[in-house]
């Protein structure tokens, strides 16, 4: 017996092919380096179409830790500054000119005392090593803790030799605290820095830092999500970008953080955004700031506990330390000129 026949499909528009993945960007060729920002301004940098970072063993992302370690570095007249230390002290206390603030000083306290050794052991517990932002004079004030760093194979990169402001500091004085940083870091764990990030830097802290030599990249941009190179008087120079944007500054005094789980979902919401273009053909780099002083604190550290177990179940994900993408890219980027 015969089957029935099919009804016929309403007249319209043959079907298409089936949608599939978007495809990512391609890869643009690597540009020339740029000249100092301060001197031309470049709202453009890799464009439409970024270089793909060849991250090793194929990685989709780049994920670099970083923990500021400022206590003891910061503005308060016990350091002979002028004021109490206002930013991110967590407590609300504006900067106080002409005395001491016990209470602000003690926050700076805790993230060396306690806050710091708490997060070391988080990351021991997954095996990834981090870049230690190390104010010099604040880890003249604890050797124990820059050894503990080394020995468990981090990075400290200069966090130049005080946390202050030196955009408001005399050129001469910020040279002079430039050499004191490369010395007192090297004195104190015996090898000099290769990054630097001065945090809150200048016009001029740049060229000081290139004019210093014996870098091999620094910290002090907030501009992209690759590394990125600039033509200076001394030669080319690598830049690292950094963020305040991905960071645990948003827990200061709760304003953008309340929980540990306020910043495990952002960071997140971050890493999957990241990691999706990196599938797609296109990595990027996620650099993530941490403080001692912030994060470190027992309400606060779950979340990058939850982070830390969330990127490890992922495939593809290279946890690296500044130093370790600045040799990447002197290695597979390194300037024509």
């Amino acid at each position: 017996m015969k089957k029935p026949a099919l009804p016929s499909p309403m007249p319209g528009p043959m079907p298409g092919p089936m949608p599939g993945p978007m495809p990512g960007p391609m890869p643009g060729p690597m540009p020339e380096p740029k000249l100092d920002p301060m001197i031309a301004r470049d709202l453009v940098g890799y464009g439409e179409f970024p270089p793909h970072p060849a991250w090793p063993d194929g990685a989709r992302i780049a994920v670099n830790f970083n923990l500021n370690v400022e206590g003891g570095g910061e503005s308060t007249l016990a350091n002979g500054d002028a004021a109490s230390e206002g930013m991110l002290n967590d407590i609300g206390v504006g900067p106080q000119m002409g005395r001491r603030v016990p209470l602000v000083e003690s926050v700076f306290e805790y993230g060396s005392r306690c806050g710091a050794w708490r997060l070391l052991d988080v990351f021991g517990e997954e095996a990834i090593t981090v870049s230690i932002l190390g104010v010099v004079r604040a880890l003249e004030e604890n050797p124990a803790l820059a050894k503990a760093c080394l020995e468990r194979g981090h990075e400290i990169v200069s966090h130049g030799y005080r946390w202050i402001d030196y955009g408001a500091v005399p050129e001469e004085i910020e040279r002079q605290h430039m050499r004191l940083a490369v010395e007192g870091l090297t004195k104190l764990v015996g090898e000099r820095p290769l990054g630097w990030m001065t945090g809150r830097p200048g016009p001029n802290t740049r060229r000081l830092l290139c004019e210093e030599g014996g870098f091999l990249y620094d910290r002090d941009s907030l501009a992209d999500e690759l590394p990125y190179w600039l033509r200076m008087p001394s030669g080319p120079h690598l830049v690292i970008p950094y963020s305040y944007e991905a960071n645990d500054n948003r827990f200061n005094e709760n304003r953008g953080f309340s929980t540990g789980d306020d910043f495990f979902a952002y960071m997140r919401d971050a890493f999957d955004v990241l990691y999706g273009e990196g599938v797609g053909g296109a990595p990027k780099l996620l650099s993530i700031g941490l403080h001692d002083r912030l994060i470190g604190r027992p309400g606060r550290v779950g979340g990058l506990v939850k982070l830390l177990k969330y990127m490890r179940r992922h495939e593809a994900v290279w946890f690296c330390r500044g130093i370790d993408i600045a040799r990447h890219w002197h290695s597979h980027f390194a300037p024509r000129s």
